[in-house]
């Protein structure tokens, strides 16, 4: 059944948060702390690899740069548009609304939560490529092996930033359904460089939010995107 994958994603950081939330209660602050620096390093690595894979190529027995013009557009264009709407401002103000109504209001790191969990689990060409699939032909396999990989991810982000991250599941749900209800209009822009495009670029955000988890807040990740439309635009033009 179309919306499957998406369904199954929205279980996985449930299920993840409350399993996360059950470790956090005997977790001291310590571990809790050694396990986001953690966890940050394996974002950012992951994040590392995605970028290396986009921007280098084999060329005979040597190594070649490419899609530097469309980083730098993506990045630069997307984070002027990102700062004009203050993305993250919106965010943050999602995240509080919602902290108000669950009525959560001695949980300092809710937003946090709210914001992290959902960049984690929305930024990511399989977010977008495995939506495609389950909208165009109804194979969810791909959002199947998201939601064990996010599974992991909200686990531990739960047990140290704290139920917050139970609700990306909002933003989840909205931006993976949206992209499955719309796939029949989206698929014919998304060539194969199109979609190496954006897993290139998406993997430099989830780069920036692994350097948030390991050191603060470093970057304005939510800002920055409208890259990944940028990139779309910019590929379908260049193309």
């Amino acid at each position: 059944m179309i919306g499957t994958g998406t369904i199954v994603n929205i279980l996985a950081v449930i299920i993840g948060s409350a399993i996360g939330l059950i470790f956090k209660g005997g977790i001291k602050q310590r571990f809790q702390d050694t396990l986001m620096q953690a966890l940050g390093l394996c974002v950012m690595f992951i994040g590392v690899g995605g970028a290396l894979k986009g921007i280098f190529v084999i060329n005979g027995s040597g190594l070649e740069t490419t899609g530097t013009m469309i980083m730098i557009l993506s990045l630069v264009i997307g984070g002027i548009i990102g700062e004009l709407i203050n993305i993250e401002k919106w965010l943050d103000v999602f995240g509080k609304w919602i902290k108000i109504k669950v009525r959560v209001k001695n949980d300092n790191r809710f937003v946090d939560g709210f914001v992290t969990a959902s960049l984690i689990i929305c930024v990511g060409a399989m977010a977008v490529v495995g939506s495609l699939q389950d909208g165009l032909t109804g194979d969810a396999s791909m959002l199947y092996t998201k939601s064990a990989l996010d599974f992991v991810f909200i686990i531990i982000t739960a047990s140290t930033l704290g139920i917050g991250v139970m609700f990306s599941a909002i933003p989840l749900a909205i931006y993976q359904g949206a992209i499955t209800v719309l796939a029949r209009f989206i698929q014919p822009f998304l060539t194969t460089q199109v979609i190496s495009n954006l897993s290139f670029v998406g993997s430099i955000l989830i780069f920036g939010i692994g350097v948030n988890l390991s050191f603060g807040k470093k970057f304005k990740v939510g800002n920055l995107l409208p890259s990944l439309i940028i990139t779309l635009i910019a590929s379908t033009i260049l193309d």
